[in-house]
């Protein structure tokens, strides 16, 4: 069978709940009945890499959006009035 640990289950015990999985190895996160990441020793994982980890690539989701031109039409000015104006009771 496999070692697995459902989300409800990590959210209740947290880290406790992965240190006993992983005892008996890699662990199998289920989210909602459906697999959704492993959790491996840090020996594991340096075995698998061969001690070697590599940077990811690319662009981070945040810098791409930062990155993206503006399409707006209304100033800075106008956006910060109508806020003001939402936030008026």
């Amino acid at each position: 069978m496999t070692n697995t640990l459902t989300v409800a289950e990590l959210k209740r015990r947290g880290m406790a709940a992965i240190e006993e999985g992983l005892r008996r190895g890699p662990v199998h996160i289920v989210k909602r009945n459906k697999p959704a990441a492993v959790v491996l020793s840090e020996e594991e994982y340096a075995r698998l890499t061969h001690g070697k980890v590599t940077k990811p690539q690319g662009l981070t989701a945040v810098q791409w959006l930062l990155n993206l031109p503006g399409t707006g039409t209304r100033s800075k000015e106008e956006i910060d009035a109508e806020l003001k104006a939402e936030r008026v009771w």
